[in-house]
């Protein structure tokens, strides 16, 4: 019996989009630890990523003005933005970057998850 093979490629084609936006409500302390934030004592952390990445920029801006959150790493080379709050001022920030990079600057948007 002859077993066809596939062969998959995957690509990235950067679009004007937020792939993730995930809350960790109340993550374990190892959690924080192993993203080197031994120091960090928040009760949530917000993941969000986003093409092009460059626009990670802004959202770690909207996160700041719009809640009482602080950046833990905003990458504009991977789009990705980590922040740490409370859990209502990270999802707070979450729900303002996905207002208004959804209608304001057009992206398509995922939908909020949390755990």
């Amino acid at each position: 019996m002859d077993i066809l093979k596939q062969r998959i490629i995957q690509e990235l084609v950067p679009g004007r989009q937020i792939t993730l936006a995930h809350i960790i409500a109340n993550p374990d302390p190892m959690l924080y630890e192993s993203l080197s934030m031994q120091h960090a004592t928040q009760s949530a952390i917000g993941i969000l990523t986003i093409t092009p990445p460059e626009t990670a920029i802004i959202i770690a801006d909207i996160a700041i003005k719009s809640a009482g959150v602080q950046v833990v790493s905003v990458d504009r080379v991977s789009g990705s933005l980590i922040i740490t709050g409370t859990v209502s001022a990270v999802e707070s920030a979450v729900h303002a970057i996905l207002e208004y990079v959804g209608s304001t600057l057009g992206f398509e948007i995922c939908n909020l998850t949390k755990t």
